[in-house]
């Protein structure tokens, strides 16, 4: 059988092609998953998805039609799915529902110390030969708080981070931590971390309690000179009402790997595009403002570990067999 897999990074293919060998075949396709390129997997029972990928109803109705059976996502989240029409179309639905957490805490912890230190402005100058220090004083983190939303094994290996730097740790999530409470971090209603916290890190999932966590009046709470840091989703923060804040010459720094609004732009060369995204463009403008592009995941030991578990749900799938990392059963 050829697995078709979408939205395949240059890096990512080899890592893809050697993990089916001897299982299935696989292609791998460099255009991600949408309306437009959903007829491409016509007459293929198996496909594997990014986590940019369009399962929406629509998307979904196409693969059924052209004789898809199973979605094997390469994504812990999976909010791009319409569980209730894969369900009803009969369409399994698998994802990876765990890879190192470090990758995605040491680069939230890399993006934090980039925009405290401001080390893009460094960078940029001395390319230039301009070694002047002007406007790129940081801060030591020894000592200051840090707010932590989220403390499943991203939060926590974030914290543990936190912890090593000296900080004081708070944190906020809907079940408590013992492991997070051992390195000392006190758990405070979400408010009192926004206002106490020197740097705030994301890793909660974006579910319809989570959209727009972060909002205006939560931005607000927030002290002038806070450090935010998003790896998790884009829908985390009202990203509108930040670029309001940060108008107003609010916050040292915010580094953000995920964008609200990222389907389309982010994975993509757009380098000679015009963008029509304002918010995004005025997000660029700001100097204590950092965007990478979803890449918090991408390493070699988070997506080795993506890749061998997608064959595994592949595999499971083949072979009748059903593990936790089903959405939808085969039915």
């Amino acid at each position: 059988m050829e697995i078709l897999a979408f939205g395949v990074q240059a890096d990512e293919k080899p890592l893809i092609e050697r993990a089916f060998a001897g299982h299935h075949d696989v292609r791998c396709l460099d255009v991600f998953l949408n309306e437009d390129t959903a007829p491409i997997a016509a007459g293929h029972e198996i496909i594997s998805t990014s986590v940019n990928a369009d399962l929406g109803a629509r998307v979904l109705e196409i693969l059924a039609a052209g004789g898809t059976r199973m979605v094997a996502q390469r994504s812990t989240g999976f909010n791009n799915i319409d569980l209730d029409v894969a369900e009803r179309l009969g369409m399994t639905v698998a994802r990876v529902s765990y890879y190192s957490p470090y990758s995605v805490a040491e680069f939230a912890w890399t993006l934090a110390m980039a925009v405290n230190r401001r080390i893009v402005r460094a960078s940029t100058r001395t390319r230039d030969f301009d070694f002047r220090l002007d406007g790129l004083m940081g801060r030591d983190l020894h000592g200051r708080t840090a707010g932590v939303i989220g403390t499943g094994k991203i939060g926590e290996a974030f914290a543990r981070i936190a912890h090593g730097f000296g900080m004081r740790l708070l944190g906020w999530d809907v079940a408590e931590n013992p492991a997070c409470k051992e390195l000392g971090m006190t758990y405070v209603p979400k408010e009192r971390l926004l206002a106490e916290s020197d740097l705030i890190s994301l890793h909660v999932p974006l579910l319809p309690s989570t959209q727009n966590l972060i909002d205006a009046a939560a931005l607000k709470t927030m002290r002038d000179d806070a450090i935010l840091v998003n790896s998790s989703r884009g829908g985390l923060i009202d990203t509108a009402a930040l670029v309001t804040e940060l108008r107003a010459g609010r916050f040292t720094g915010v580094g953000l790997d995920v964008y609200e609004a990222e389907a389309g732009l982010f994975f993509l060369d757009k380098s000679l595009e015009a963008i029509e995204d304002d918010t995004l463009a005025r997000l660029m403008t700001f100097p204590n403002v950092l965007v990478t592009s979803h890449q918090a995941y991408y390493t070699e030991d988070a997506v080795g570990q993506i890749v061998a578990t997608t064959v595994e749900n592949v595999l499971d799938y083949t072979e009748g067999r059903r593990s936790a990392n089903v959405l939808v059963p085969r039915t």
